[in-house]
């Protein structure tokens, strides 16, 4: 190899497919979401909304309502702040518009054909399908909702505009619960998919493969050799 080659192959910057901070911010938000949902599974047991459902206490995060309630504050201060984080880095960083953009209606039939047929790969995961893309789009936006929606719960009198956008304080509740089990939807799905392909666990917890950054590559001047 000559001297140029070398110099160049050693100025490609290297990245990982998750970096340190994204994969930080994934398991912070794992842990809030945890004590978000149980506790928010004893808040509802003391006041139901659908007289068939109640929570087992197996399962649920408080022994009484009120320790229900205060794990599930400090839960939310959590989602939040690793909520803002991840959000500022996602725009900050590009990874939302390389990873989740553009979508085309033709991606999303192909995927979707693809899946029906269970002929659905898994094996790049540098690369998200059109129904993963919509799937973490969602969530986020279902995120945005639950936390608004928690928020009109809390202080429906300090944010009184904000309870004003969903109606009654029975509807508020509603929704929260469904946005809640709209989550659990998707965990069941992320979680399971991650177990049916073990890489992408060990990637969210390695970092997941090398990749070169072209873009990040300096420019070097060119050597004497190259020059004669």
């Amino acid at each position: 190899m000559s001297q140029s080659s070398a110099t160049s192959a050693a100025s490609v910057k290297i990245r990982r497919l998750h970096p340190l901070p994204l994969r930080i911010m994934h398991w912070i938000n794992a842990i809030a979401i945890f004590i978000m949902i149980g506790s928010g599974w004893k808040i509802y047991n003391d006041d139901v909304i659908f007289g068939f459902l109640h929570f087992p206490d197996g399962i649920v995060i408080g022994k009484w309502a009120q320790h229900g309630l205060q794990w599930h504050f400090f839960g939310m201060w959590i989602f939040v702040l690793n909520g803002i984080a991840y959000m500022i880095y996602g725009i900050a960083s590009r990874r939302f518009r390389h990873k989740l953009f553009p979508i085309s209606m033709r991606e999303i039939f192909a995927t979707v054909g693809d899946a029906l047929h269970f002929r659905l790969s898994h094996d790049d995961l540098t690369r998200y399908n059109a129904v993963q893309k919509i799937l973490y789009l969602g969530i986020m936006l279902v995120g945005i909702c639950i936390v608004m929606s928690g928020l009109a719960l809390w202080k429906p009198v300090q944010f009184s505009e904000l309870a004003a956008l969903f109606g009654s304080f029975q509807t508020i509740r509603l929704v929260h619960f469904l946005c809640m089990a709209a989550i659990v939807a998707f965990l069941l799905v992320h979680v399971t998919l991650a177990l049916l392909v073990p890489k992408s666990l060990v990637a969210m917890i390695t970092g997941g493969p090398a990749l070169e950054d072209e873009t990040a590559r300096p420019v070097v001047a060119p050597s004497i050799n190259a020059a004669q």
